[in-house]
């Protein structure tokens, strides 16, 4: 791959987008290489997580790359808009899950990048915003969807609206993130919630995941019913047993994923 990497820090898959020059910004090509890997590390069952990162100190990811975009008609910006979205769509329903640890700008592709994510922590750096109005359009990458359902529809409005660039310590106050650290503690953050989410029973976390994600989508009965049923899911697997027998034991649980 030529604009992203990853390396394995113990059982987690650290992902960094790589092109440090364009402030990481997403390409057709970097798209695709995020749909391929994502997919890839989807197969792995001994991974614990993913940490999603920009190359450098500047950008998480500036943006989708205005210059792979600026000749496109409706028919190519329509098909970009579709690629962009199944790569969210994969990190969203990964079955493991995902940090996004926001380095610098998360501007328009790349705030709709991190709110793929499951949990956000940012440097004292990071900017963030949908500036899509500027130049004409609007975020193509479910950036209308997934910012509203998560700050609710006012500040949504408010950033969809007016393109404006928001700081750290505002995106954490209307809840874009869960937290801000200094720039040299965000990998260091990230992995440590990562080593606690380890420590738990895999079963359980994934099934948390899907139902969360799911039911985000359906109305509270229907959802309430759904975490019913995966609640009654996690009693046929062995982490179950191993959980409450390891708590009446008073010891720490060995769980298998199993």
């Amino acid at each position: 791959m030529n604009n992203v990497s990853y390396t394995m820090e113990g059982k987690t898959a650290l992902v960094t987008i790589d092109r440090p020059k364009a402030l990481n910004a997403l390409n057709p090509e970097t798209l695709a290489e995020l749909l391929q890997l994502f997919s890839e590390l989807a197969e792995n069952d001994e991974l614990v997580g993913v940490i999603l990162t920009g190359a450098g100190e500047k950008a998480f990811v500036a943006g989708a790359d205005i210059s792979a975009m600026q000749h496109y008609d409706a028919l190519a910006g329509r098909e970009f808009g579709k690629l962009g979205h199944r790569v969210m769509s994969v990190i969203e329903q990964f079955p493991k899950p995902v940090i996004a640890a926001v380095n610098g700008f998360a501007l328009g592709g790349g705030c709709e990048l991190a709110l793929a994510c499951d949990i956000r922590i940012c440097s004292e750096n990071a900017k963030f915003g949908q500036p899509e109005v500027n130049l004409g359009v609007i975020p193509g990458f479910g950036g209308t969807q997934r910012l509203p359902r998560l700050v609710g529809k006012g500040h949504g409005f408010e950033l969809l609206f007016t393109g404006d660039m928001i700081d750290a310590q505002e995106a954490c106050r209307i809840g874009l993130v869960n937290r801000v650290v200094a720039l040299e503690q965000l990998l260091p953050e990230c992995l440590g919630i990562m080593e606690k989410i380890a420590q738990k029973g895999p079963v359980a976390i994934a099934l948390c995941k899907e139902v969360v994600r799911a039911g985000m989508e359906m109305d509270s009965d229907r959802a309430c019913q759904y975490e019913a049923d995966l609640f009654g899911v996690c009693f046929a697997s062995d982490d179950q047993k191993e959980g409450m027998k390891a708590f009446l034991e008073k010891r720490v649980p060995q769980f298998t994923g199993k």
